[in-house]
């Protein structure tokens, strides 16, 4: 699957059913969540612990995986990143902890997104759709010709490559974080609130997920400058751009 060109990832097949590679070592659960995605259309297989997880994607090549953090061998954070340092691909996480650190952990190694168990089936595969069709259009905007990149001071944010650098230097984003960023920066200075952010970047219409927002925030400053996001309390979050 292709998020931005220079990652190396490869585009799905336009029609071909998804892959959808499902790691948990609870055999209930994997199956409960398996039995879902299968009724929705997907190709699914399923993994037990983290050595055959990573050799499971490494041979099937999924289109996304949900990742259970606790497993044995390796845990989901290690799963992750030998997952996306071999072939960059959507995580879908699973904490049984409500933990801000665990989630702020599982996005800077690769995860796109994460689930507190205990979850409703229905909740993860709406997400499941929403990371698939957010891939989707970050493969259709890299066929579009290039167009201008937008700086802002010495952030350049590259849409046809979906690249981003700071000060020159190349910063690497994951998907979710990409979109948030340019959200943020098509109105610049502009405060966006968290139910915006969630229907723009997440395609929820509803406010449950706005822990979801603060997590991807925290990691997209840890990676650009904490100073160049700007926190309204109470409402939501702006984009700084340098004053003339």
């Amino acid at each position: 699957m292709t998020f931005a060109p220079s990652t190396g990832t490869v585009s799905p097949t336009p029609g071909a059913q998804r892959r959808i590679l499902v790691v948990e070592d609870e055999p209930t659960i994997a199956e409960a969540i398996a039995t879902r995605l299968r009724a929705e259309g997907f190709a699914v297989s399923t993994a037990g612990d983290g050595p055959s997880a990573v050799e499971t994607a490494q041979t099937w090549q999924p289109d996304l995986l949900v990742l259970d953090v606790m497993l044995p061998g390796y845990d989901g954070l290690e799963v992750c990143r030998r997952v996306q340092a071999h072939r960059p691909v959507p995580v879908l996480m699973l904490t049984a902890r409500d933990d801000e650190t665990d989630m702020l952990v599982g996005l800077g190694v690769g995860a796109d997104d994460y689930m507190t168990k205990p979850f409703s089936m229905r909740e993860l595969a709406a997400r499941v759709h929403v990371l698939l069709r957010r891939v989707e259009r970050a493969v259709l905007a890299a066929r579009v010709p290039a167009s201008a990149s937008l700086h802002l001071g010495d952030l350049e944010i590259d849409h046809a490559q979906r690249r981003v650098r700071v000060r020159g230097e190349d910063v690497h984003l994951t998907p979710t974080e990409f979109d948030l960023l340019v959200c943020l920066a098509q109105t610049p200075r502009a405060v966006l609130s968290r139910e915006q952010l969630l229907a723009e970047v997440w395609d929820w219409a509803d406010a449950s997920g706005t822990r979801t927002v603060d997590s991807h925030v925290k990691a997209l400053r840890r990676k650009i400058g904490a100073e160049r996001i700007r926190t309204v309390h109470g409402v939501g979050y702006a984009l700084e751009t340098p004053v003339r």
